[in-house]
């Protein structure tokens, strides 16, 4: 049974002494891989072709001299690549959903779930929500994509579990009207939608921070503090970060909002430097590599060993939690596909987002913005950034640009020294609203492109 003491979704397990539950992760894991060895066609031919006897994982170091499994390798075992879905670790009688990544590098990953994994996933969501404080009587408007994302399927479900109603929009465009006629107390949508929609709400003469909303949960993409410490002004009140994938992350920040808890007994995260093909200790930057945690008896569709999932982040913390929880805390992961080079130097989309909510510029802009690195003939980077201004002939340019410049450029990146070298030029242009060139595209708007 679940302990809903108001604080905790499962108080035993997320309160767990550091010994107790690396044991408890080592019992799982030992089944998990004998669970691979036994349904998954894919995983027995993994470990035959790499020299790994799968009784030898005893523990969770014993991951860390096993390949990692890539997308790469995910797509190319499934069809159009092959006739069968190889990586599916269950029978066809099993499979209750069937869910695809988005797609945005290529083919879309398939992933199949059993109702084990949607009760694991739904799980993942009910400690999060938990942790930020919603429970029975709080309502919640879902403006996540109800499609083959497995999101806001399980957040619903999530929802049932910890007694909170939702209230199923699946897009941010609804009428102002539910806020007053069903008195919401939650929104789950991404940093640009409640952007918009609290525009919106100013635009029909409300006050967002009047209205019934007492917390807002940031899902699907990273962001910059910047975004979130202005959303907070807009909405007067907090904002809490989560993390989630269709591959079964699902970690969440607590109220004290510093660092996302990985549920380490649903799914074990290590950290791995791609170019040095190693792993890393706490506090070193690299991708995140995850692996499926069953207990015994579980059933699971799509099972995953060390797998690549190309975002980055940082192993914050062990220690206990301020709020009690004892699970490790990460820093808000970052999309690798997200992340451009500039002679050695990354930078993200988030970098460029903290000089655009820079808080000066918000008496000018709406937040929406754009960006295209390109390279002239001399080899110098050019970043021309167009950010929609609230009213274009109105606005302080130098005190934008400035302020953008420094919240963009970094030391700890690199790009302040390239820019101060002359290696890279930053170019602004302010247009009005609806002048972008995303709003002329369908689909997700891609906001940072490489055009060298």
């Amino acid at each position: 049974m679940n302990n809903l003491s108001g604080e905790y979704y499962n108080e035993k397990i997320e309160t767990m002494d550091r010994g107790d539950l690396d044991s408890l992760v080592e019992e799982k894991l030992r089944y998990t891989i004998d669970y691979a060895v036994k349904h998954s066609s894919f995983y027995r031919k993994w470990f035959e072709s790499n020299d790994v006897s799968p009784s030898s994982i005893r523990d969770h170091e014993d991951l860390l001299e096993m390949p990692l499994v890539s997308g790469e390798l995910i797509r190319n075992n499934q069809p159009p690549k092959t006739n069968d879905f190889n990586f599916m670790s269950t029978s066809w009688d099993k499979v209750f959903t069937i869910h695809e990544t988005s797609g945005t590098s290529g083919t879309p990953k398939a992933f199949f779930l059993t109702w084990d994994d949607w009760l694991r996933f739904a799980e993942k969501y009910s400690r999060s929500f938990t942790s930020q404080g919603f429970g029975k009587g709080d309502r919640m408007i879902m403006c996540a994509s109800y499609g083959m994302n497995v999101g806001a399927n399980t957040m619903t479900l999530s929802a049932r579990d910890i007694g909170m109603a939702i209230i199923p929009e699946g897009k941010c465009t609804f009428p102002t009207r539910v806020l007053e006629s069903y008195q919401p107390t939650g929104i789950v949508a991404s940093v640009f939608k409640l952007l918009r929609l609290a525009r919106r709400l100013k635009d029909e003469g409300i006050d967002p921070g009047e209205t019934s909303i007492e917390k807002l949960v940031v899902g699907g993409e990273s962001f910059a503090e910047e975004s979130r410490s202005y959303l907070e002004e807009l909405w007067g009140c907090p904002i809490y970060n989560t993390y989630g994938s269709t591959e079964g992350t699902m970690c969440g920040e607590c109220t004290e909002q510093s660092g996302l808890h990985v549920p380490e007994d649903l799914v074990h995260l290590d950290i791995y430097d791609p170019y040095r093909k190693e792993f890393l200790e706490d506090g070193d930057c690299g991708r995140i590599v995850l692996t499926t945690l069953l207990s015994p008896g579980e059933k699971c569709g799509n099972l995953l060993i060390n797998y690549d999932t190309e975002d980055t982040t940082v192993v914050q913390s062990r220690k206990k939690c301020a709020c009690g929880r004892t699970h490790m805390k990460i820093f808000t992961p970052e999309r690798e596909a997200e992340t451009h080079w500039i002679s050695g130097s990354p930078f993200n989309r988030v970098n460029v987002e903290r000089g655009v909510f820079q808080r000066e510029n918000m008496d000018y802009l709406t937040g929406e913005y754009e960006a295209f690195l390109y390279e002239d003939e001399d080899g110098t980077s050019i970043l021309k950034v167009s950010l929609e201004c609230i009213d274009k002939e109105n606005c302080d340019r130098s005190v934008i640009e400035e302020n953008f410049l420094r919240g963009f450029l970094s030391n700890i990146t690199g790009t302040k020294g390239l820019y101060d070298n002359g290696e890279l030029d930053v170019d602004i242009k302010l247009t009005g609203p609806g002048e972008l060139e995303f709003y002329k595209l369908k689909g997700r708007a891609k906001r940072v492109i490489d055009r060298r």
